[in-house]
């Protein structure tokens, strides 16, 4: 059965259950396959401001509602699944989220945060188009960062979902990994990009990379000032 849910506490309008076409509605909205609803009307007073925080929510939501045709193109610019219109139909709606549904399976080649790319196909990671050199299982783990940005991820879910384990070695091997991955992040110019968390997990800092290049910026600039002083 197609699932589909409703990010507002407010009550569904009538005009945009998918359920009266079959669908149905799941209580909780973390899985990240399934496509969400929201009114365009009530965009602004979605609780935590969640579809503007990175993590990837955005490409699976459905804006419906919005009759400017020119707030809708800049919503789509902004990375929205669909944005339709206040006249869409129950049919076209279905239709149209189902395609959002189909997406959200596939696997994309690229995945990244400011200046930084990782290439499925390449298995490596890029900075400013320079290769960050990693290796398997720091692509992968770095791959699995990035698929929630901002959000921790806890050692034995990392150990469970990067190395296929089912328990807690007595091995550091991530935090082994986890180091080589700072180390060439650093030396590419991201060393606050991943954080270790109070519990013990990591999580990507989106704001880093904003953080870093201005680090950099600040850093280019001291160093004609300095030589000009020595002189």
């Amino acid at each position: 059965m197609r699932r589909f849910g409703w990010l507002h506490r407010e009550p569904m309008p009538h005009d945009y259950d998918l359920r009266r076409c079959g669908w149905r509605l799941l209580e909780a909205t973390g899985a990240e396959t399934v496509p969400m609803l929201a009114d365009g009307a009530r965009l602004a007073a979605i609780e935590g401001r969640r579809l503007f925080q990175p993590t990837g929510l955005r490409a699976r939501v459905v804006l419906v509602g919005i009759a400017c045709p020119e707030r809708r193109a800049r919503l789509l610019r902004y990375g929205f699944g669909e944005v339709l219109d206040v006249r869409v139909g129950l049919a076209e709606l279905a239709v149209r989220t189902e395609r959002i549904a189909t997406q959200a399976l596939l696997l994309p080649r690229w995945r990244g945060i400011g200046d930084l790319s990782l290439d499925l196909v390449a298995r490596d990671g890029f900075v400013a188009q320079r290769a960050l050199a990693l290796f398997p299982r720091e692509f992968d783990l770095l791959w699995r960062l990035l698929e929630q940005p901002g959000e921790v991820l806890a050692k034995d879910r990392l150990l469970r979902e990067v190395w296929r384990l089912q328990h807690v070695p007595e091995t550091n091997s991530l935090a082994v990994h986890v180091s080589r991955l700072r180390a060439k992040l650093a030396a590419a110019g991201l060393p606050r990009l991943v954080q270790t968390s109070s519990d013990g997990g990591y999580r990507i800092d989106p704001e880093a990379t904003l953080l870093d290049r201005a680090c950099s910026m600040r850093d280019n600039r001291a160093v004609p000032l300095l030589a000009e002083n020595a002189a």
